[in-house]
C-alpha cells in the first residue's frame, strides 16, 4: 500500500507492506533510529512518538494507519548541527535522569507533549501521565525533577519571547 506520512516537518511518500509498524517504517525505511522497540506489545514506552501531537506507542500501529497524518519522533527536539539541546533533553542531561537510555526517546516524546500542563500537576499525577514508559533504572524521580525543570525551562522562555515581541 501507499501512504504519504509527515514525520518531522517532512513528508515521505512509500510503498509499505500492510502489516508494516510505524516503528518499523521509522527505523527501518526512514532511518530515524531514536524510536527504539522494546517489548514490541505497547507496554514499555520505548517506541513513543507523538501522532498528530499526541504520545502513541508506534509499535501497536500500522504505517497505513499513519496515512496523512503527522508524527514527531524523538530526532525532532533538536537539530543534530546544532549544538543546543532542547529544554528537556537539557533537563535529562542535567538530572541524571537517563543511565542506560534505551527509555529516554519515549519519555522524552511521551513528556514533551505535556510540557505545558506540568506546572500544574502533582508529582502523583505527573507519576501517572508518565506511568506508561518504564525505566529499569533510574528509579523516576530524576525524571519526574527533569521534566519539572524543562517545564519551568520553557514556561521562561515563553515568557521572555513574548516580552520581545
Amino acid at each position: 500500500m501507499r501512504v504519504r506520512i509527515e514525520v518531522n516537518g517532512t513528508w515521505h511518500e512509500r510503498d509499505v507492506e500492510p502489516r508494516r509498524l510505524l516503528c518499523d517504517f521509522l527505523r527501518h525505511d526512514l532511518g530515524l533510529t531514536g524510536t527504539h522497540v522494546g517489548c514490541e506489545h505497547g507496554v514499555c514506552g520505548a517506541c513513543t512518538v507523538q501522532v498528530d501531537d499526541r504520545p502513541a506507542r508506534s509499535c501497536l500501529m500500522l504505517a497505513v494507519q499513519a496515512d496523512g497524518r503527522s508524527i514527531r519522533t524523538v530526532e525532532s527536539l533538536s537539530d543534530p548541527d546544532d549544538v543546543e539541546m532542547h529544554p528537556l533533553q537539557e533537563a535529562f542531561h542535567t538530572h541524571h535522569a537517563l543511565q542506560c537510555g534505551f527509555c529516554t526517546p519515549g519519555f522524552l516524546m511521551t513528556a514533551e507533549s505535556m510540557l505545558g500542563r506540568v506546572e500544574d500537576m502533582t508529582d502523583e499525577e505527573l507519576r501517572a501521565s508518565l506511568g506508561g514508559n518504564i525505566c529499569r533504572c533510574t528509579g523516576y524521580q530524576s525524571i519526574v525533577a527533569a521534566v519539572r525543570a524543562a517545564a519551568t525551562a520553557c514556561s521562561s522562555r515563553a515568557v521572555a519571547n513574548r516580552s520581545r515581541a
